[in-house]
């Protein structure tokens, strides 16, 4: 999405929107329109500099992509976002 390369699924990674926020869906399940990303910093850089996450997910308004940027530099992984009934995070 952020360099718009082509990929196999394999190689991305899945973002949705949960309560306004980005969440990577590391299951691939979650319900919702997903978009899908390369996990290099790079292709999340480009994506935020092109506005490219609201039109991607038809969402309006302006999404918070912290978990994302998490997921990315390494950090803690979460399932889902905080706050979706199933999931939960750690």
């Amino acid at each position: 999405m952020g360099c718009r390369q082509r990929a196999l699924i394999g190689e991305l990674f899945r973002v949705v929107v949960v309560d306004g926020r980005l969440a990577v869906d590391e299951r691939r399940r979650l319900p919702g329109r997903g978009a899908w990303l390369h996990p290099g910093p790079e292709c999340l850089t480009k994506a935020e500099r092109r506005r490219a996450f609201p039109r991607a997910l038809r969402d309006p308004g302006a999404l918070d992509a912290q978990a994302v940027r998490d997921h990315v530099a390494g950090g803690a992984p979460s399932e889902t976002a905080p706050g979706h009934p199933r999931g939960r995070t750690e």
